[in-house]
């Protein structure tokens, strides 16, 4: 079992930015890898970055360019940067986990938190 807990969500005007985190714990013996996917209601999740266990990341095209994902092991934080932030990025946003690569790229990942808001105004 993996815990994922979200902070750092808000509101911005267009071409802001902001930082989401994610603390992980339970069973996380760095095997996971990690992402982000995000949701807007009645319509499909959207993987929107991931990074596996060695470092190797994946954006959507969406966002390339403009957002960052990193993941620190000593303190068990993912991270999200999100710079230059459009209307259109606003979503709720979910931290994932999972053992396979594909699923974080379409958010269905086995584990994910309970999720952070950004809304984006113009």
């Amino acid at each position: 079992q993996v815990q994922l807990a979200e902070s750092g969500g808000g509101s911005v005007q267009d071409g802001g930015s902001l930082r989401l985190s994610c603390e992980y714990s339970g069973d996380t013996d760095g095997s996971y890898s990690m992402g982000w996917f995000r949701q807007v209601p009645d319509t499909e999740r959207e993987g929107v970055a991931a990074i596996d266990t060695i470092g190797r990341t994946f954006y959507a095209d969406s966002v390339k360019g403009r957002f960052t994902i990193s993941r620190d092991n000593v303190k068990n934080t993912l991270y999200l940067q999100m710079n230059s932030l459009k209307p259109e990025d606003t979503a709720t946003y979910y931290c994932a986990a999972d053992l396979a690569w594909t699923p974080l790229l379409v958010g269905t990942a086995k584990y994910r938190g309970q999720g952070a808001q950004v809304t984006v105004s113009s």
